[in-house]
């Protein structure tokens, strides 16, 4: 038989710079390029992207992934599309130009706008119809403001829309009849989709002074976008045939096809999401409801815990602390010892996320004696990154009556073997780390690789998946049991520290 040429390119628009990456058909990656972009602050708290500063980037990095796989042999049959969510962009049709910079997800200029919904009653609508919560996270008050503040003119011609969207457009045309359009599981994440009913809401655009018109289609996660330009796209004429948000596209990319089959990444913040089933669960204080996907007509939907700090506490102990040269010690020095002497780390740093979302939660650090080292401090932020996904575990098996049988782990902190063996302790079951650890990048993969024929279902992509380690529990219960104790203690004296 003859080998397969074939791969699907997978655009990964992240929150620091653009990835593209080529995946073979048996889920191998076979070629990445990476470019980063600038990142602006205006002012304390806000958070901006230039559009095309982001375009410009997924142009070069696909343009250097093209190159790589022609030289190769290789064809590019499909293009799924995964980015940075809540993320907002707002352009003219017309001409193709950016009306302002992006307001990125973690901006917070809309607080107080968010608060004053809160105080006049509109948060019990806005759970019910999008199972998240009113926060400036959330990208219906960054566009509320860009079409205030922000002097963005309301033209018969204005596109608003994340960045999926807004590379979507490029690829397939830009002024000359580019696609405008997204999927569920970006769409769910703007406050502006009802996630029941599954179109954007009429009532929440009103509430929050957006024009529905503006908005970008929305088509499933798997299925033809639109095909891209050549002169556009690195001389690609392909299809566009897989999108999601970054978080849902690594629920995919871990093969999470069944309902109760959870994953975590573990980053700069960590994301738990279980795939919950084809039903759309009611809003659970604590934890976001979104949509995972949609396959044709069939939608999955997800619970979601965000957890705001684990690997920035890493990065807080090496460049705050001076504990750490360099983020790659951390694993080794948190395995020299056996474990942390009594000491409990709340990393509350930005208050505390899933499911506690207690702004007022600080950084604790109890148990400390004269004995206590370095060591005995990273080896404790390590064990805080257990310790938090635990506390959104059990909260997801509570709202769902299910229980976790499996966590599937990736990111950079999943590297480390004490982490995830620590893990599996407390959680009382298997942790598995794939060989392929850009689990983003698969998931926006598959999705368009099944649309076009590479994958003939879930389950067979599936079978690209492969384990590189398995950690099954080892430390006794009643001894992991007696630890999360000793956390929540821990935790209780970091909650509302700050009020």
């Amino acid at each position: 038989m003859a080998p397969d040429r074939r791969v699907v390119l997978a655009l990964d628009a992240g929150t620091t710079g653009v990835r593209t990456f080529a995946i073979a058909a048996d889920g191998s990656v076979v070629a990445t390029a990476y470019r980063e972009f600038p990142q602006y602050f205006p002012q304390p708290g806000w958070v901006e992207h230039d559009p095309e500063e982001i375009w410009a980037a997924t142009l070069g990095t696909l343009t250097d992934v093209v190159a790589e796989i022609t030289a190769a042999g290789l064809e590019a049959v499909a293009i799924g599309i995964t980015d940075q969510r809540e993320t907002v962009v707002a352009w003219s049709r017309g001409t193709g130009r950016p009306h302002h910079r992006a307001i990125v997800w973690q901006d917070r200029r809309t607080a107080a706008a968010c608060d004053a919904l809160k105080a006049t009653g509109h948060e019990p609508l806005v759970r019910a119809r999008t199972g998240l919560v009113l926060d400036p996270y959330f990208s219906a008050t960054k566009l509320h403001w860009l079409l205030t503040d922000g002097g963005v003119p309301e033209s018969a011609d204005l596109a608003l829309g994340t960045v999926d969207s807004w590379i979507l457009w490029r690829l397939t045309g830009g002024p000359d009849g580019g696609v405008h359009a997204t999927d569920p599981s970006n769409a769910s994440r703007t406050l502006l989709y009802d996630i029941g009913a599954l179109e954007w809401s009429d009532e929440l655009c009103g509430l929050f002074g957006v024009p529905r018109a503006a908005l970008p289609r929305v088509l499933p996660s798997s299925g033809r976008f639109g095909v891209t330009r050549p002169e556009l796209a690195a001389g690609l004429a392909v299809p566009v045939s897989g999108i999601a948000g970054d978080q849902q596209a690594a629920l995919f990319g871990q093969a999470c096809f069944e309902p109760g089959m959870t994953k975590n990444t573990y980053g700069t913040g960590s994301f738990v999401l279980m795939n919950v089933g084809p039903t759309r669960p009611e809003p659970v204080d604590g934890l976001l409801t979104t949509v995972a996907w949609a396959l044709g007509a069939e939608v999955t939907y997800a619970m979601e815990g965000s957890i705001f700090v684990t690997g920035a506490a890493i990065q807080w102990l090496r460049d705050g602390l001076g504990l750490l040269e360099s983020a790659a010690e951390t694993g080794p020095l948190a395995a020299s010892v056996d474990s942390t002497d009594g000491v409990y780390f709340v990393p509350a740093l930005t208050g505390l996320g899933s499911p506690w979302w207690d702004p007022y939660a600080r950084g604790t650090i109890v148990g400390l004696t004269r004995g206590t080292t370095r060591a005995h401090l990273v080896r404790a932020t390590v064990e805080a990154m257990a310790y938090q996904t635990c506390d959104v575990v059990d909260a997801m098996s509570s709202a769902t009556n299910t229980a976790v049988a499996e966590l599937r782990v990736d990111g950079g902190a999943s590297v480390m073997d004490v982490l995830c063996q620590f893990q599996a302790d407390l959680l009382r079951v298997p942790v598995r780390r794939p060989v392929v650890q850009e689990t983003t990048a698969l998931g926006a993969a598959y999705l368009a690789g099944i649309a076009e024929g590479v994958w003939a279902s879930p389950a067979d992509a599936s079978h690209a998946w492969a384990e590189a380690a398995r950690f099954e529990p080892t430390m006794d219960a009643a001894e992991a049991t007696h630890l999360r104790s000793e956390w929540s203690r821990a935790l209780a004296h970091s909650r509302g520290w700050a009020r």
